[in-house]
Parts: C-alpha cells; sequence; structure tokens
C-alpha cells in the first residue's frame, strides 16, 4: 500500500479514468474462451456472430471503450461536429445504434437532459443490461432500449445518429449507413466513431494498430463473416474506405472531425 498504491489510484482513477485497461484484457480473454469457436470459423469462412462469444466479450467491450467515452465524447467529440451541441443542449431526437450496454447513450443523456434518446444493439442480452443500467442511474424517462438491427431500427426524423466503434463489424456497412441517411432529419448529423487507423498497412504498424488488427482478426473480421454480405471492413479500415461506404449510401458530405491516440470519429450529412 502506501506511496504506490496512492499514485497508482490517483492515476487509473478508479473504471471510468481515461488510462483504466483492464477491459482490454478481459476482451481478450473472451477470444482465448472462443478458441474453439474462431478456429472453426477460420476453416469453414462462416465466421463468428458477435451474440454467440463468451460474456467477457461484451462486458470487456464496455469497460475498454467507456472511459475514452466518458473523457472525450461530451467535451470534443460532439462539439467538434457542426451545431449538434447546440441541437442537443436544445432538445433533440437521438439514435444511439449499436448502443451495447448503453455506456455512450447514458453519457449523453445525462449531459443533455432535454434531449431524448434512442439505444438499439441486436444483442438481446446487452440491451437487458443497458436498461437496467438507464433505471438504476434513473434516465429510463428520456431512454429508449430496444432489440434492433442497425439496418432496420426503427424511427425517423433523428436530429442525431451515432455509431460507436461498430460500424466496421457489420456484415452489410453499406446498407446500414443507407439506413440510417433515411432515418435522419433534412438537416440531421450521423457521428461515425471508429477506431483508430491509417489507410496503408505499414502506417498501422505501431502500437495501437498492432492491438487492433489482433482484434480485428479475432473478433470483427469474424463477426462481418457471419453475416450478410459480410463486407469485413476491419477494425483498421481508414478513412479512405469508411468515406467509401458512407458516400455509397447516399451522404453527400463526409469530414474527419477530430481523433485521439485509439479513435476517429467522422461526421455524415445527407
Amino acid at each position: 500500500m502506501g506511496w504506490a498504491s496512492l499514485t497508482l489510484e490517483r492515476v487509473y482513477e478508479g473504471r471510468d479514468g481515461p488510462v483504466f485497461v483492464p477491459g482490454a484484457f478481459q476482451l481478450a480473454a473472451s477470444t482465448v474462451k472462443d478458441e474453439a469457436k474462431i478456429a472453426e470459423a477460420f476453416r469453414t469462412g462462416a465466421g463468428v456472430g458477435w451474440h454467440e462469444h463468451h460474456r467477457d466479450l461484451f462486458e470487456g467491450t464496455e469497460r475498454f471503450f467507456r472511459p475514452g467515452y466518458i473523457a472525450n465524447l461530451v467535451d470534443s467529440w460532439l462539439p467538434a461536429l457542426d451545431g449538434v451541441t447546440a441541437k442537443l443542449e436544445a432538445g433533440a431526437r437521438v439514435a444511439d445504434v449499436g448502443c451495447g450496454k448503453g455506456a455512450s447513450t447514458l453519457l449523453m443523456a445525462k449531459a443533455f437532459p432535454k434531449s431524448r434518446f434512442f439505444g438499439f444493439d441486436y444483442h438481446d442480452k446487452s440491451i437487458e443490461a443497458a436498461r437496467e443500467s438507464a433505471k438504476a442511474q434513473g434516465l429510463g424517462e428520456r431512454i429508449s432500449f430496444e432489440v434492433a438491427k442497425a439496418k432496420d431500427f426503427p424511427g425517423k426524423d433523428y436530429d442525431f445518429v451515432a455509431v460507436f466503434d461498430c460500424l466496421h463489424d457489420m456484415g452489410d456497412p453499406v446498407g446500414a449507413a443507407a439506413h440510417v441517411r433515411r432515418s435522419l432529419a433534412k438537416d440531421g448529423t450521423w457521428m461515425i466513431v471508429e477506431p483508430f487507423a491509417n489507410d496503408q498497412l505499414k502506417d498501422n504498424l505501431n502500437p495501437v494498430g498492432r492491438v487492433y488488427y489482433s482484434f480485428s482478426t479475432l473478433l470483427c473480421t469474424p463477426c462481418s463473416r457471419s453475416q450478410e454480405v459480410a463486407l469485413c471492413l476491419g477494425a483498421q479500415a481508414g478513412e479512405k474506405r469508411i468515406r467509401e461506404v458512407v458516400t455509397s449510401a447516399g451522404f453527400s458530405r463526409f469530414r474527419r472531425a477530430t481523433e485521439t491516440p485509439f479513435n476517429i470519429v467522422y461526421e455524415a450529412r445527407p
């Protein structure tokens, strides 16, 4: 204990601190537990769906990404988008697609009490956990969590749609993007948060890129492979490839809004 433990406590700031990384190890543990499934997917090409993994994947994913959302989402990512923060402060309809256990949805709901939030994910167990969290945090009246796929989630005229760290996992990201386009209001905005990646393989051979390539091989690509179309973008798709997906779906404006060492935030508008 003593000085050393106090210093570590201050650095990590508990489970929500910006450098809290145990979630990454829990993610890695899930791939070990699912080794047989993943190996079979490599042999057959059938893929492994997100829902087919050990529960450590769902818990580890939230634990890994949530600190980054806490540190960046409200304070820097949303302000980097054109006019979005003002809409959220005034009261907007927001869809969080692929919300998982709802960490990103809950953060936005806390920050913008005049807005209404709708979280969607095809994984029923994650949606159940998100509903429990919303209720526990007293946000149940302003957040609705529903089981739905990215290509057919309900609702329209959303002022803002967000997709966090999951577009590359989808089998048909172009189809999902087209559905987002149809669901947006005429002046709506789509925020796409993706793992940080350059367009060229050689430029991703760094500590962050190597970690993401590993997870992409064991999780992201098999997940996409298990779905229709199976485009298999992977976690290191890069800006050029994401732009192609978004513009193919009918968006006329696309730009890199901001970035961190772990994520790139893109803005797309009709």
